[in-house]
């Protein structure tokens, strides 16, 4: 009986690392809100990096994240790293329009591994305000689990997402 239970065993662990093999380690997440505010006030909010404490979701779901910011903070180039219980990391604006909205490169740091991902905040005029579509997209490069988490990535990421865009309709819509 133990011998036909291990043989069980082992069968899944091979049928699980084979599946993983064939799946697209590629994620994309993205969510929209509509900020009743002009699109100035929405990009004083994410074309600056020094504004982000006041809406993104990171800080308060991991009190020990520490962010340090570089010299230029909003542009092209503006650069910021963090460092946390859960993991580190690293950003840099690669497109920062008032009209259109920010892009950012990101680099999740594990250790020796360094995860790149890109990421982005589109704005769209909308009757009443601004439409603000916030993103990200990469490859899970972890052997064998990196495609499961791929998989799962909406779920995962899409909630905290959400709750930076509703918390980015309050900010902006604060009179």
């Amino acid at each position: 009986m133990l011998k036909k239970i291990l043989i069980g065993v082992l069968i899944l662990i091979v049928l699980v690392v084979a599946v993983s093999f064939v799946l697209p380690n590629h994620y994309n997440v993205s969510r929209t809100v509509v900020i009743q505010a002009d699109v100035a006030k929405v990009h004083e909010m994410c074309g600056d990096l020094k504004n982000w404490p006041k809406w993104t979701p990171w800080e308060k779901a991991d009190p020990t994240v520490k962010t340090q910011l570089s010299d230029v903070t909003t542009g092209v180039g503006a650069h910021q790293s963090w460092t946390s219980d859960g993991g580190n990391g690293e950003l840099t604006l690669t497109r920062c329009d008032p009209a259109t909205g920010v892009a950012y490169d990101m680099n999740f740091i594990d250790g020796e591994r360094t995860m790149p991902a890109k990421s982005w905040m589109n704005y769209k005029a909308v009757a009443g305000g601004v439409e603000v579509e916030w993103g990200i997209e990469g490859d899970m490069r972890i052997p064998v689990i990196g495609p499961y988490f791929a998989m799962c990535a909406d779920s995962m990421m899409g909630g905290m997402f959400q709750q930076g865009l509703d918390e980015l309709k309050s900010v902006c819509e604060a009179k």
